[in-house]
Parts: structure tokens; C-alpha cells; sequence
């Protein structure tokens, strides 16, 4: 009877439930576990915002300075002054390289000119430029817009509409060299407002600079970085102009005016003078002015002028 109590007693006492040692080892247990889950989901969300970052920033600063390039190749001289061909100013934002740069290309127009509010016109010619100012939402960054204003007129450099590029800019830096070779000094400006009479028309070539700098996708987003070296990245372009382009004042080339078939052209504003024909090149080239300068505004596709080419001529005997 005794014995049979006893091991009902122990029956009893067995399922009373869990000791607090058991307890306490249990909620150890989870502690590890979640907290080991939440590091591991963080590390995951930081990657994803390091890698988009990262993405962000390595095709932000390549497209805008492809179609920097796009623009100056573009660059058109023809019948206008040397001073007006291009122009790089030497700008200081916040402490951080922000030059400018201005130029005439043969770009379509980006941002579309509207005739009577009714139809929508893009011209063959315009005014454009790159340019920096600061970020509104963090002074640490700059923001690049591109210029264009439709058409040109007589201040090439003025004007226009602004459309936005990137806000990820640390900084951008234009080095104009007016010779070849290595030992060629670099100028910060160029062109008439730079004081020097000497540097204007086109340089030998350019050294275009464009720093980003990784910005946060969201406001407060954690990002693990090692250094400031992997936060920046700078890309550079080297664009080179043509010799026969830097030509003087007096030796730029002209719009040529159309010929009839065995016929003869004058120049209307040299009042005679039959057209120059460039030997084996079936192309005119007038001694004056030409139609070609003057203000080009408003002119679009479809009206007369075009592109501004050199007209054909017929060069048989």
C-alpha cells in the first residue's frame, strides 16, 4: 500500500509541467534563433539596397556623359562667329567643381517648341549646355541639368529650358586644352567671358570630368560601406576636335547656295562674284555670309535651310 502511494506521488509530480531551468533554457533557445533570422534578413535588405545603389549610380553618370558627347559632336560652326562656337565657364557649388559648358549643335531638339499652340515643331539646330546647382533636398550632392533652347539666336549661350539629369552629382570638372601633347596645359575656361582673346573658337580637345557619388534609395536607409572610396566613383571622357574645324576668323567655312544645272551662282550680299567650287568635292562654297547665319529661330524640320548642308553643284564642263 505504501509502495503503491509513493508511486503515485511521483506519477503526480512528473506531470506538474516544466522547471524554470527548462523555461529559462527554452527562451535562451529563441532568443538565439530569432535574433540569428533578424541579422540574417537585415544583411539581405542592406545587400538589396547596396546592389540597387550601386546599379543607380554605375548607369547614372555613363548616360549623362554620353549624351554630353552625343551633343558636341553635334557641334555646329558654319557661317557663325568663332566667339560663339563654344564656351566653358569655371563654376564653384558649395565647395565642389560644377563648370559649365555651352555650345550650338545639330542635335535634334530634345524639348518640343509648339507653332500657333497647335503643332509641335523640333528643330535640326539648337542651343544647348550642361550646368550644376545644388540639391534642394541635400546640399552634399549636386544636381546636372542639360540646356536647350529651340532654334539659335544671338545669345547662343542664354536662355532655354532645363531639363533635369541626376541628382547623385559630387562634382564636374571641364579641362580644355587649346594644343596636343603631353606636356599641353589646361585651361578651367574657355571662350569669350574667359578674359584671353586667344581662347575662343574650338580647342584641340576636352577632358570632361563627372564625379556621383551613391545616394540613398529612401530616406534613413542603412547602407554598409567600408570607405568612401566605394561610395565615389568619377568617369572621364576625352573628346577631340577635328583640325580642319579650328580654322581663324576670316577662313570659316560658308553656307553654300544651290546652283542650276550649268549655271552660276554670286553671292547676294558680296553684290557679285561667281560661287567657289571645291575642286573634286561637288560643293559650293560662298566668300560672305551665306543664308546661314544670322537668327536661325523657330526655324523646324520641313522649312527651308535644313540642317544647314552645303549645297550639291554640278561640276561637268
Amino acid at each position: 500500500m505504501m509502495q503503491a502511494t509513493r508511486q503515485f506521488q511521483r506519477a503526480a509530480t512528473r506531470s506538474r509541467g516544466f522547471t524554470l531551468m527548462e523555461v529559462l533554457l527554452v527562451i535562451v533557445i529563441m532568443s538565439m534563433m530569432f535574433l540569428s533570422i533578424s541579422k540574417l534578413m537585415q544583411a539581405a535588405r542592406r545587400t538589396r539596397d547596396t546592389i540597387h545603389n550601386y546599379q543607380e549610380m554605375q548607369l547614372a553618370g555613363p548616360a549623362v556623359l554620353e549624351l554630353m558627347i552625343r551633343d558636341i559632336r553635334g557641334l555646329f560652326t558654319t557661317s557663325r562667329p568663332r566667339n560663339t562656337w563654344l564656351e566653358v565657364t569655371d563654376r564653384t557649388v558649395n565647395g565642389q567643381d560644377a563648370d559649365r559648358i555651352d555650345f550650338v549643335t545639330t542635335t535634334d531638339s530634345l524639348v518640343v517648341g509648339l507653332s500657333d499652340e497647335s503643332q509641335s515643331l523640333r528643330a535640326d539646330v539648337n542651343e544647348v549646355g550642361f550646368m550644376l546647382r545644388p540639391n534642394v533636398e541635400n546640399d552634399e550632392f549636386l544636381e546636372i541639368y542639360r540646356r536647350e533652347d529651340f532654334g539659335v539666336d544671338e545669345q547662343p549661350f542664354e536662355g532655354g529650358s532645363y531639363i533635369f539629369l541626376s541628382d547623385q552629382v559630387k562634382g564636374f570638372n571641364i579641362e580644355v586644352f587649346a594644343e596636343d601633347g603631353p606636356d599641353a596645359e589646361p585651361y578651367d575656361a574657355w571662350g569669350e567671358r574667359s578674359g584671353d582673346e586667344e581662347l575662343v573658337g574650338l580647342p584641340a580637345w576636352i577632358r570632361l570630368s563627372l564625379t556621383v557619388e551613391l545616394k540613398p534609395r529612401i530616406n534613413r536607409e542603412s547602407m554598409d560601406f567600408s570607405g568612401r572610396d566605394r561610395r565615389t566613383m568619377t568617369y572621364t571622357r576625352v573628346i577631340r576636335f577635328p583640325e580642319p574645324l579650328r580654322v581663324a576668323e576670316g577662313e570659316i567655312p560658308r553656307l553654300g547656295l544651290p546652283l542650276a544645272p550649268g549655271g552660276t551662282a554670286t553671292d547676294p550680299e558680296a553684290g557679285g562674284g561667281e560661287e567657289e567650287v571645291v575642286p573634286g568635292s561637288g560643293m559650293s562654297l560662298t566668300g560672305g555670309q551665306g543664308r546661314g547665319q544670322g537668327d536661325t529661330k523657330g526655324a523646324g524640320r520641313g522649312e527651308t535651310g535644313g540642317r544647314g548642308s552645303v549645297a550639291p553643284v554640278d561640276t561637268k564642263d
